[in-house]
């Protein structure tokens, strides 16, 4: 039950609380670009979505394989040249920006391929942008917090393991694309309206997401209570209660006895 909760809270907050573009303003390149028509708009996220979630599978196997510190196929080839205690302190996180965005832009290469073959139209309308989803800091920074669940704990236990990587991964992917798709319904409709010229273009657009980003902040500590309610431990609340039952008896028992000892005093003095 715990495990379902916490992959619940991360689904939750990637998608909501902790908006990849409306909390940590990354992949705002394709935010702007991409965004004047919903259509479009939907097929990047999706293809985004994709990429992301093929880009935290590979990652994080990699990460854990190879990359942290006792990792079993590095610590097994060190362990060739090294003693095996040195082989399980080596370190090859500095590694891993050239790696993710290696994977990255192979998932890229394999979408483009994809749509260029079965959606000819989506791939002409997206135009250069596709490509550059291997730029696409989002999914960069998503493979970058899943190393840091798996490389940065003070406890193994509390290292992510491949179901909560995807989690953040695909639901982020959702949360870009729920926010670039309000974003072109929004831009689709100020077509129709009179912009001053020094707010035409990105301009506009920067400010509506500004707003937009104060109007996610409403969402702020939703995680929190969500966990405070699905953790709602019964046992412990009746523990509690005759906790607080067995003080007030006690409490009760102590006025009693002032009360008698009171009247004994009084009887003796006179």
């Amino acid at each position: 039950m715990g495990y379902l909760i916490d992959v619940m809270l991360i689904a939750i907050g990637a998608a909501l609380i902790n908006n990849f573009i409306f909390y940590y303003f990354v992949g705002i390149c394709p935010f702007i670009g991409v965004s004047r028509n919903v259509d479009m708009a939907f097929g990047m996220g999706c293809a985004v979505t994709f990429v992301m979630s093929i880009a935290a599978f590979v990652s994080w196997t990699i990460t854990s394989l190879i990359l942290i510190p006792g990792a079993p196929i590095s610590s097994f080839i060190a362990g060739f040249f090294m003693s095996a205690e040195a082989a399980q302190k080596i370190d090859l996180t500095i590694l891993s920006y050239i790696i993710y965005i290696f994977v990255i832009s192979s998932s890229v290469q394999f979408v483009e391929m994809y749509v260029r073959k079965f959606f000819p139209s989506l791939y002409r309308s997206f135009g250069v942008f596709l490509p550059l989803i291997t730029t696409n800091c989002a999914i960069l920074f998503a493979c970058l917090t899943i190393m840091s669940h798996l490389s940065g704990v003070e406890n193994p236990a509390d290292a992510w393991d491949l179901g909560r990587a995807l989690s953040l991964a695909f639901f982020g992917g959702l949360g870009f694309t729920l926010a670039i798709v309000i974003m072109a319904g929004i831009r689709e409709e100020l077509d129709l309206c009179d912009i001053p010229k020094p707010f035409r273009g990105a301009a506009i657009t920067l400010v509506i997401g500004g707003i937009l980003a104060f109007a996610f902040m409403g969402f702020t500590g939703v995680n929190s209570g969500l966990r405070k309610a699905l953790t709602f431990n019964e046992p412990a609340a009746q523990v509690e209660k005759s906790k607080s039952t067995t003080l007030y008896q006690g409490e009760e028992e102590d006025v009693v006895a002032q009360l008698k000892k009171s009247l004994i005093t009084d009887r003796s003095e006179k």
